[in-house]
């Protein structure tokens, strides 16, 4: 009976991979170097760090509008393993979801992945105090990749060889948090699980115009964080948004608008300074609010965009970061009404928040 068994299955698992099967695996092997970006960086990055890159995708086949739209890209979830040489340091696993865009006739890849990362080695006070880059085993991953892709090389199995840049941090939610940021080399292979996959596009759609009005955007993003001082509190925070988008073409809508930041670590922050630096002269009654200003893009994929926005603080009392701010995100429309969304705001490479959102769209 056993030997029927497995007999079966491996009928069943050859005749799964000679059907035309979207789904491809890829393994890329890693190697090259930190970025550091603060001082206290340069101590820990002794070596060259290296790692693996598993994906599992599935490769569009042009059934729907927007797999023509973005020239039939790739969407799946990885895994990515990476040793820093570095003792402080430790190993970082990390598990997402990601897009692989093609341009250059299917040749250039363009890769986006966004996750969750361990690290075995968070500072410790008495244990790892070196470590001012990750301040809790969790963290936010991203990871931007730009490689050359021959999916066929021989049969059903292809190539690949490009550059790959990582980011971890966990957006402040524990201090210390400065992250790091690597660039890697990457070389690997794919192995498509059938070899004749076909994409057949929907002669059946119609083109029209993707342009709209003006809308306006309420959003409330919140989480938690605590200010640079470790050990000082984790307390929750208030981003409130207002502004108005206007969507242009098919893929692109612009964004123009205001918040108020109602951060609660920054208030305790201005405690702290208030006694430990005493000649600056700042009041402990300090307004820990502020007030920003922003223009942004959305790429607009299916239910799902990806936003980028840049803003300038333009009511800032407690002047203890640049007045410049960014945000990245990935955003997911439950109507067309109805969005959430899940973002990371910094100021240029030093993380401030990791921000659960939700929002109406008018």
């Amino acid at each position: 009976m056993r030997k029927t068994y497995l007999l079966f299955l491996f009928f069943a698992l050859s005749s799964f991979a000679q059907k035309s099967n979207p789904f491809a695996i890829e393994a890329s092997i890693l190697r090259g170097n930190a970025l550091p970006h603060t001082e206290d960086m340069y101590h820990l990055v002794n070596g060259h760090p290296e790692g693996l890159m598993v994906t599992v995708v599935n490769r569009t086949d042009g059934s729907k509008e927007w797999h023509q739209a973005y020239n039939y890209p790739d969407y799946g979830g990885y895994f990515l393993y990476q040793d820093f040489k570095s003792q402080p340091l430790g190993q970082n696993y990390s598990l997402g979801a990601l897009y692989n865009f093609y341009f250059w006739k299917r040749h250039l890849q363009f890769k986006l992945a966004q996750g969750i990362a361990y690290t075995t080695n968070p500072y410790d006070k008495e244990d790892n105090s070196k470590n001012k880059a990750f301040g809790s085993r969790l963290m936010g991953n991203t990871n931007i990749g730009l490689a050359y892709d021959n999916q066929n090389l021989f049969k059903n199995i292809g190539f690949h060889a490009g550059i790959l840049f990582t980011h971890y941090s966990n957006g402040r939610m524990k201090s210390p948090n400065s992250g790091i940021n690597t660039y890697v080399l990457n070389l690997g292979l794919n192995y498509n699980l059938s070899e004749d996959f076909k994409r057949q596009p929907d002669t059946t759609l119609v083109k029209k115009s993707y342009k709209e009005p003006i809308h306006y955007n309420f959003v409330l993003r919140t989480g938690i964080n605590e200010n640079p001082i470790i050990n000082s509190g984790q307390f929750p925070f208030y981003h409130i948004s207002f502004y108005a988008d206007k969507r242009i073409n098919r893929k692109s809508t612009l964004q123009l608008g205001t918040e108020l930041f109602l951060t609660k670590s920054i208030q305790e922050y201005i405690k702290y300074y208030s006694v430990a630096y005493p000649e600056e002269n700042i009041s402990p009654n300090t307004d820990y609010k502020r007030v920003g200003i922003f223009v942004g893009h959305e790429l607009m994929i299916n239910r799902i965009s990806l936003e980028t926005q840049i803003g300038f603080y333009v009511y800032e009392p407690f002047k203890k970061d640049i007045p410049v701010y960014d945000r990245v995100g990935i955003k997911y429309y439950f109507t067309k009404n109805l969005f959430g969304g899940f973002t990371i705001k910094t100021h240029l490479f030093l993380a401030e928040a990791l921000e659960f959102g939700i929002g109406y769209r008018l």
